[in-house]
C-alpha cells in the first residue's frame, strides 16, 4: 500500500545498465518501510531482458520519515 518508486541511472555499456533504486511502502499493519539498493540489467538482441541482479535492503521507517 501506498507504494513510490525512484529508478535514477547510474550507467550503461553495450547492453547493459545500472541503476540505483529507493522505494517505500506500508504493509497490511501500516508499518512504512524502505527498500532501496542497486540493479543490473542486461538486455537480448531483441531488447528484451536477459538478467536481473540486484542488492536490496529493506528497513522499517517511521511515518514522519517518509519522502517519496
Amino acid at each position: 500500500m501506498d507504494y513510490k518508486l525512484k529508478k535514477e541511472y547510474w550507467s550503461h555499456s553495450g547492453n547493459r545498465i545500472a541503476v540505483r533504486f529507493e522505494y517505500e511502502y506500508k504493509n497490511r499493519d501500516g508499518k512504512s518501510f524502505r527498500a532501496y539498493g542497486n540493479e543490473n540489467w542486461e538486455f537480448d538482441a531483441h531488447g528484451l531482458m536477459k538478467k536481473r541482479f540486484a542488492s536490496i535492503n529493506d528497513l522499517e521507517i517511521k511515518e514522519e520519515d517518509r519522502y517519496l
